[in-house]
């Protein structure tokens, strides 16, 4: 199973964009539960693919665009 992280700067800052400068803010624009998006933000759990889903119609980015990548181009912790 591969491993990826959401790009908490690229979601804080389509957020803002919108004027949602909280994670309270986010959840409520969402309808995500405010605890389980705080954990994604900072990295305990990985998102789940409806979340990046949510995240990314509601912010106008792609799922692509949400997932922190390293420099080879694979999501973050996945092996070569």
């Amino acid at each position: 199973m591969s491993s990826y992280r959401l790009s908490n700067r690229r979601l804080q800052e389509a957020a803002a964009a919108k004027g949602d400068h909280t994670n309270y803010a986010i959840a409520k624009r969402t309808g995500l539960n405010q605890t389980t998006l705080s954990r994604v933000c900072r990295g305990i759990v990985q998102p789940a693919a409806a979340t990046l889903l949510t995240l990314a119609a509601t912010y106008g980015l792609s799922v692509d665009e949400l997932i922190d990548r390293n420099a080879d181009g694979q999501a973050e912790g996945d092996a070569a």
